[in-house]
């Protein structure tokens, strides 16, 4: 072992005297760069572990095949606490709780289990025992539980959803993979203060600008407006940008399920009218345009939007294309129609927010379209 001085030698000694009797002394005078690493890795060894909660929903990261040479299987098979079992390597990263919320297939996620899971965030970052919170979601819908949560819930700890593109019994199934780099994320001290996160595939993605871009390659999800926040590098998780303060609008969690009722019409070459003006028929409280281009429609969809409009039916320009941004007053004047513009927001997240607005009793139009403005 080499040191750098004589000080630091006599100070790292007398350190290792001290761990005998558990009174472990850090050298003072020395920054950690002078530090033998021998004294460094000692020192992380003493350190407690993180506890991390574990809130499983079930998705094809508990899901079962017999091999992968089918595409068929079976998501949400697993139980929660067999499926955290069946990766014993979480241990070494934190300790472990777990909690089941629901064990479905992403595509039957509902307004109740959110409230479910959004109630059980809210206990754990009330918990000073608990460092962070890890969601096993499947990835379907992933990118809308991440959104919901973040809007929702002021937090402080990291909140991380992680999934698998993959079942367990494919040869290349992801995982296990995954989430033990949401563990490492959730337990580093660097991810607190964050958005909601998604962990996949090496990447770490803000719940506002996740999306799911592929339906089965491993790197399906993408944040195609601004790219991830950071990566998980085998032992180490690099953020590119400094953790910045809370975002300055968390709305009220919905008091209860279901939420406001609120459609999406994709929009298409020869649209008429008939399913924006079956949904006003269906009571629906909002109505999102999953727009051509930046936010467009035909003539004839755009009419039934302004008569669904003067019954008061709060009327959102998304777009289906997969990124960019629907602008006010471009192509369509919407301060004449009194539209709202989804800004960087895919047609399911615009809809999640305008049912949290409802839910809060949000009416009045430029507050609805202040709150689609961009808050990371």
């Amino acid at each position: 072992m080499q040191y750098i001085t004589d000080k630091i030698t006599l100070k790292y000694l007398f350190g290792l005297t001290c761990l005998g009797l558990s009174c472990f002394v850090q050298p003072i005078s020395a920054s950690p760069s002078q530090i033998p690493l021998e004294a460094n890795a000692m020192h992380h060894a003493i350190q407690e572990k993180a506890t991390i909660l574990i809130l499983t929903t079930g998705g094809t990261i508990a899901g079962q095949a017999t091999n992968d040479k089918e595409l068929g299987y079976q998501a949400a098979q697993t139980s929660g606490e067999s499926l955290i079992k069946s990766v014993p390597a979480l241990k070494n990263e934190a300790n472990i709780e777990v909690c089941a919320i629901s064990q479905i297939g992403s595509q039957d996620m509902s307004d109740h289990v959110l409230l479910d899971l959004a109630h059980h965030i809210q206990k754990a970052e009330e918990n000073p025992k608990i460092s962070g919170i890890v969601i096993t979601h499947g990835t379907d819908t992933m990118e809308e539980t991440a959104f919901f949560l973040n809007e929702v819930i002021p937090h402080h700890k990291p909140i991380i959803l992680v999934g698998a593109m993959r079942p367990a019994g494919y040869a290349s199934a992801d995982g296990s993979a995954n989430l033990i780099d949401a563990v490492k994320v959730a337990s580093n001290p660097l991810a607190q203060n964050r958005s909601v996160m998604v962990v996949m595939n090496d990447s770490i993605f803000a719940a506002r600008s996740v999306q799911k871009m592929n339906t089965q390659n491993l790197d399906a999800f993408r944040a195609p407006n601004i790219g991830p926040i950071g990566v998980v590098n085998t032992e180490h998780v690099h953020f590119f940008q400094p953790a910045i303060s809370q975002k300055s609008t968390t709305f009220m969690l919905p008091s209860q399920a279901p939420f406001p009722r609120v459609d999406i019409i994709y929009s298409h070459i020869q649209m008429d009218g008939g399913l924006i003006e079956d949904a006003v028929k269906r009571g629906a409280k909002g109505i999102i345009l999953a727009g051509v281009g930046d936010g467009n429609t035909s003539a004839d969809a755009l009419k039934a939007l302004q008569e669904a409009r003067k019954k008061g039916v709060i009327i959102v320009r998304s777009t289906r294309v997969g990124s960019g941004f629907v602008n006010r007053n471009v192509e369509v004047n919407d301060d004449q129609n009194q539209f709202i513009v989804s800004e960087d927001l895919n047609p399911q997240k615009a809809r999640l927010l305008l049912q949290i607005l409802l839910a809060n009793k949000i009416n009045n139009l430029d507050q609805i379209q202040k709150s689609f403005s961009i808050l990371y």
